[in-house]
């Protein structure tokens, strides 16, 4: 396929081959000049080679122009003292960021980088730091998380932030696809979203919108994908034709005429069809929901089975009948269909026979919402339906899915993890919190016996209100990280860590009293790693706290480390419990607030989200490896295990993770020792 850039909307006048190899012999000029400079000199030389490259990549032919430059400008220098200067260690989804950016330098350097590894992917040329299949690697992945750049034209988003530069992406992929190949695009696509799918995440648009691409691929006869993208079709079916009667994706109006012309034997293999789909890949059909609207006027039989339940949730179902009819009614419509698995999984907790919880849910189907609350539900998912509709959908999800909570693309770990341990381990208090914030515009809560209002509070640790959150993420989290940081702000002035007294009162009683840290919060170097990963170990591993199981989910603070075991930042997750997986590791098992678990933390750290024993939404490491990365725990002060058993070469395995990485200049000037004696009080 050929670059087409023949329209003055393309962001450059219409192609000149002139005007291209005028510019090319202006970009020429400007590498020679970068080339020769000092090192001390080399940031003036690149404005006019970055502005000289970005004219070209606008041209047709462009790319192809300025790819055979591109290692030449690697070696004058462009990327000297950045993060692209180590292309092996790029991550591919900072590449969305970057790409999207309004500064024309960070898109430009961002291209740029792709066209110089374009050649080493395909054998072309040999690279110092990245190896031919690496590169490959990177650039698929690149690919499929930016999809949308290869196959749609500007947003209004986009149009408004970038102006012309948003063509410039646009031309670099089409450049990417052609010499690539669009059969490795697709088949990375497809392994990315099942990979994100088997998280189960709550927030499953950007996935259906993949999804979508998929299929616009698959029928376009201009792209040939080969023998790519087989299997896709388990994914696209899913949204648009999951059962026999609406395998042509026919439209919802007619498939609900089709349902009623429907006997007994027809309805249950469409149920039965839909729900190995939704339990297949935990995504629901429009055509889904119509058909559960159907069944509410049919016996519980056929609801169970559109639902997919096993015995425990069709005996759930069969307690609460008129409840549930109630919800699919109100919930589940075709525009918040993915309410139906959340639902179904609620169910098959049984959570609504806590006597709470089925009364709060009555009164949650007829909340009046406030002014404030529509407002934001409208604001963030259109007015299709109904606001109360809207968070009913975020209600159900987040009770069948309390580890699919995601913070978004913002700064509120703590308010994610705790709506994530209400909905996991106190349903009830969750819905009381949704209560409060969509219907009151408040919300109260107590520290050390002094009450705290959200509304009286100042501001978050947030700066912005979010907006890209589930429904009742959306309107609870904004008061919840008002009320943490004011917390925060009332423990100014005590000597340590804010969260020792914080946690416990901001997530719930469960949340252990004693605390353990590793850092000094003065001057931020390690200390007392020995006694600290110590009492880690007779806390939570099975072999020396009495294999006791985790009884309640606890708070925890890692040190977040990039694929090089660079430190990142401080992060809140929660730790579910440590077991053994299928190979008889003992592993930490833990939930992660930040939309994707599955990362690369360096030197050899790689989080795991499927296939060593995890449960939907739950990642995992081995002991040693998550201990390497922990840097605050809660305990149980009366319930002490074997301290002295932790033999020393595990704690030594688990330090040279810690020094290998965030550690690496937090270390104390006469390093770090163990300790004897006395353990510290708690």
């Amino acid at each position: 396929m050929t670059t087409q850039s023949n329209h003055p909307h393309n962001g450059e006048p219409p192609n000149d081959d002139g005007k291209l190899a005028a510019l090319l012999t202006k970009l020429d000029a400007a590498i020679g000049q970068l080339a020769e400079a000092p090192d001390f000199a080399k940031p003036g030389k690149l404005p006019q080679v970055l502005d000289t490259a970005r004219r070209a990549m606008l041209q047709e032919g462009g790319c192809a122009a300025v790819e055979s430059r591109a290692m030449e400008m690697e070696q004058a220098g462009l990327f000297q003292g950045s993060d692209w200067a180590t292309p092996q260690f790029l991550l591919p989804s900072l590449t969305v960021q970057a790409l999207q950016s309004p500064d024309p330098n960070t898109v430009v350097v961002e291209a740029l980088s792709e066209l110089r590894l374009l050649p080493v992917a395909r054998g072309e040329t040999r690279h110092a730091l990245i190896s031919a299949e690496q590169a490959h690697h990177y650039l698929t992945q690149v690919m499929a998380l930016n999809l949308s750049l290869l196959f749609g034209a500007p947003t209004e988003a986009e149009r408004a932030t970038q102006g012309r530069l948003a063509n410039l992406p646009r031309q670099l992929f089409q450049h990417l696809a052609t010499r690539i190949g669009y059969e490795h695009i697709i088949d990375r696509l497809i392994e990315e979203i099942w990979r994100i799918l088997n998280q189960r995440p709550i927030q499953v648009e950007p996935v259906k919108r993949m999804i979508t691409q998929i299929a616009i691929c698959q029928a376009d006869p201009s792209i040939d994908l080969g023998a790519s993208g087989q299997g896709a079709d388990r994914l696209v079916s899913s949204l648009f034709g999951p059962t026999q009667a609406c395998r042509e994706d026919p439209g919802v109006d007619i498939y609900r005429e089709r349902l009623a012309s429907m006997d007994t034997t027809a309805l249950q293999a469409e149920a039965t069809g839909f729900a190995r789909a939704m339990h297949d890949t935990g995504l629901v059909s429009p055509y889904h929901a119509v058909l559960l609207q159907h069944l509410t006027d049919h016996g519980d039989h056929l609801l169970a089975e559109a639902l997919g339940l096993s015995a425990t949730g069709r005996d759930c179902l069969l307690c609460y009948q008129e409840l549930v009819r109630t919800l699919i009614r109100d919930a589940i419509l075709p525009e918040t269909a993915q309410a139906a698995y959340g639902l179904a999984l609620m169910l098959e907790r049984g959570i609504l026979y806590q006597p709470p919880v089925a009364p709060a849910m009555w009164r949650q189907l007829g909340l009046p919402l406030s002014e404030w609350s529509r407002a934001r539900l409208n604001l963030a998912y259109g007015e299709a339906v109904s606001p109360s509709a809207r968070l009913l959908e975020g209600v159900l999800c987040m009770l069948g899915q309390p580890l699919g909570v995601g913070q978004g693309n913002n700064p509120t770990c703590q308010s994610a993890r705790a709506l994530s341990m209400w909905a996991y381990n106190d349903p009830d208090y969750l819905l009381q919190m949704v209560a409060w914030a969509a219907r009151d515009d408040e919300i109260i809560m107590h520290f050390e016996g002094q009450p705290i209002s959200s509304m009286a509070s100042l501001s978050g640790v947030a700066s912005e209100l979010p907006m890209d959150l589930d429904p009742v993420s959306l309107i609870v989290v904004p008061h919840l990280d008002r009320i943490y940081a004011e917390m925060g702000r009332r423990c100014i002035g005590r000597e340590g860590d804010p969260h020792r007294w914080v946690n416990p009162e901001f997530h719930g009683w469960w949340s252990g009293r004693g605390f353990r840290i590793n850092v000094d919060v003065a001057s931020g170097q390690l200390s007392e790693l020995d006694t600290f990963l110590r009492h880690f170990y007779a806390s939570y591993h099975p072999d020396y706290n009495g294999n006791q199981p985790l009884i309640h989910p606890q708070p925890a603070g890692i040190a977040v480390t990039d694929s090089a075991a660079r430190f990142i930042g401080w992060h809140a997750i929660t730790i579910l419990r440590a077991g053994l997986d299928p190979e008889g590791t003992t592993r930490v098992y833990f939930y992660n607030p930040n939309n994707d678990s599955g990362q690369d933390w360096g030197d050899d750290v790689k989080v795991s989200t499927a296939g060593r024993g995890e449960r939907f939404g739950e990642a995992s490491l081995p002991f040693d490896q998550f201990a390497s990365r922990l840097y605050i725990f809660h305990h149980d002060p009366l319930e002490r295990g074997e301290l002295a058993q932790v033999p020393q070469s595990e704690l030594d395995r688990v330090i040279g993770y810690i020094e290998r990485s965030w550690g690496a200049d937090r270390l104390p000037p006469a390093g770090l020792q163990a300790t004897e004696g006395n353990t510290p009080h708690s």
